[in-house]
């Protein structure tokens, strides 16, 4: 049988795979040697160019939302915070080669070494980059996250990540290995790099039940991971709607970003209020339609006639295929508050 991905991935047990050569030696490789490491890692990602958010913030904005074989993955947000005693990155990408292509792009902006990496929550396509970075400085890098995310990554979620983006990409992030989060923060945490400091928020149950945030606090920019979303709606079967309300109220009262900075999507000033009234629109006409008796299989009519969801259906990616479950989702959490 000839070696392809199509092969390895059918074969199974792949998806650790590498040829331990690391990114810095790879310029002194032969022709074959470097065609080789490709085809098992996956081809080359192209460069995205970085995008200027604030004085301190730069964000390569992912341009899919969902991870196919022609993005190979290239689908979340990866952003650096650039300060004088160094860079952080909030959220790596979905695999080695995504992040080696985001540390061509830092290079060609600074010369500073990344100091750590924050992961805002256990969703691989936030993380499966970690490989790359600490290829690139150091497996004593420091990845923090909430506790709850680091056991997730490290255990069978991790495993099931992996293995997912090798079948959604057709193979593209083959050679990428698990590298779980190293250093637990909790709500407070803060990071200083001389001029500007990243103070972690987490305000309960939202996307996830650990969803972590960042706030590049001198820029007034909020790096919320997928607790918010342009012009899409999160993946919220670990969520909750009621949750992600309040935690978009808090972080409003306590922090007041200019910016919010959202996991996939473009960022903006209108970021929060656009989800946030989607994201009410569904919750409080779900929890009437429990108070009334509405069966679920009538919750989606109802909410489509709230002009908070009508609006968003010709602007939001996936609205066809994923209202319904959202809505599903919004009823059920509804039912569970009546008791």
């Amino acid at each position: 049988m000839p070696l392809t991905r199509r092969a390895l991935l059918a074969a199974g047990g792949f998806a650790g795979l590498t040829l331990g050569v690391a990114p810095g030696l790879r310029g002194g490789l032969t022709e074959a040697a470097a065609e080789a490491i490709a085809f098992v890692e996956g081809g080359p990602v192209p460069d995205q160019p970085l995008v200027a958010v604030g004085p301190h913030v730069h964000v390569i904005v992912a341009p899919d939302g969902f991870p196919t074989p022609e993005n190979r993955g290239l689908m979340a947000n990866i952003t650096f915070v650039v300060g004088a005693k160094g860079v952080v990155v909030v959220d790596t990408g979905s695999s080695v080669r995504i992040a080696e292509m985001a540390i061509r792009g830092l290079r060609a902006l600074t010369p500073k070494p990344v100091v750590g990496i924050v992961v805002t929550h256990y969703h691989g396509d936030h993380w499966l980059g970690n490989h790359g970075f600490v290829d690139a400085f150091g497996t004593d890098l420091p990845i923090w996250s909430l506790a709850g995310t680091r056991v997730e990554i490290a255990g069978a979620t991790g495993t099931l990540w992996q293995e997912s983006m090798l079948k959604w990409t057709n193979g593209a992030t083959l050679g990428t290995r698990i590298v779980p989060p190293n250093r637990d923060v909790e709500h407070g945490f803060e990071v200083a790099l001389g001029d500007v400091t990243l103070r972690m928020h987490h305000h309960g149950r939202a996307h996830t039940p650990f969803d972590l945030c960042v706030e590049v606090v001198e820029d007034r920019i909020m790096c919320v991971g997928d607790v918010l979303m342009d012009r899409r709606i999160a993946n919220m079967d670990d969520g909750s709607f009621k949750g992600t309300i309040d935690v978009i109220d808090r972080l409003a009262a306590t922090a007041a970003p200019k910016i919010w900075l959202p996991g996939h999507g473009r960022p903006g000033p209108d970021v929060a209020t656009w989800q946030r009234e989607l994201f009410a629109g569904i919750w409080e006409t779900c929890m009437k339609a429990v108070e009334d008796g509405v069966p679920i299989e009538g919750a989606l009519a109802l909410a489509l006639k709230d002009p908070r969801v009508a609006s968003r259906a010709a602007e939001t990616a996936g609205w066809d295929r994923n209202i319904g479950k959202y809505v599903s989702l919004a009823y059920l959490e509804a039912e569970q508050a009546q008791f």
